[in-house]
């Protein structure tokens, strides 16, 4: 088989389960964990640090949120099923990189990732990331090639792959839409919070010792835990966050 076509049958395969088999990338914080200590021993440059890892993966969630919320529907979805796609996003952050939700994604995960302060975590981290993904870009972009030809062909011509480009930034074609972020983005919100919890939690084991969480943590976590079962029963039980189109 040539090694096209196996990049292929990797990516889709890879593609159907793209919402599950990144989660082993939190093995990579097991030998950052098991080490753990506060940075020259200061609960305040912790703090700070940990501030600074939650704003990288807010800015993973960022991206994700402008990128869903100027999409039509039957694109940029969470389908496991197979690839799909009823027209060619070239506008708006389309405009400057052809796979922005995957750039959330890294970003949402290189957070997490750092808590540890590890640069050689980091770097196995972004090694893994990229021949994953790298592989599911190939089969979709393969798909796109084929249903859309040359339409495609100009877009991706003149559009990187990951790391964007603002020189040829075209305005979206559809207006911004909250209630299909908030529809549809609710899960990878909570995903952070809950994760930076539990490393938090670990951590304060790990220092001091005891099993518990500090106030601030635990409003954090609640408030997150709330917006999440409130998202998730209007989306699942009202046409409230439905948005025609989109």
């Amino acid at each position: 088989m040539a090694l096209k076509e196996e990049f292929e049958i990797q990516g889709n395969w890879l593609f159907k389960w793209r919402s599950y088999l990144p989660l082993l990338l939190i093995i990579l914080l097991i030998p950052g964990m098991m080490d753990f200590t506060l940075p020259s021993g200061s609960r305040i440059m912790h703090t700070n640090w940990v501030i600074f890892c939650l704003f990288i993966s807010f800015v993973g969630l960022l991206v994700r949120a402008f990128t869903i919320g100027h999409t039509p529907e039957g694109t940029s979805g969470r389908n496991t099923e197979d690839q799909k796609a009823e027209t060619v996003n070239s506008t708006g952050i389309y405009s400057t990189v052809r796979h922005p939700l995957y750039v959330g994604n890294y970003f949402m995960w290189l957070g997490i990732i750092l808590y540890t302060r590890s640069g050689w975590i980091a770097l196995t981290f972004t090694l893994i990331y990229w021949i994953y993904y790298e592989r599911i870009m190939f089969a979709e972009e393969e798909f796109l090639r084929k249903k859309f030809g040359s339409d495609y062909e100009d877009w991706a011509g003149r559009t990187p792959a990951f790391i964007p480009s603002f020189k040829n930034w075209q305005k979206p074609s559809l207006t911004f839409s909250l209630r299909n972020v908030l529809k549809r983005e609710y899960s990878g919100f909570f995903a952070v919070i809950l994760s930076f919890t539990v490393l938090e939690f670990i951590k304060n084991y790990l220092v001091d010792g005891e099993l518990y969480l500090q106030t601030s943590w635990k409003i954090f976590f609640s408030v997150g835990l709330f917006i999440y079962l409130l998202l998730r029963t209007l989306k699942r039980k009202t046409r409230i966050l439905h948005v025609e189109g989109r």
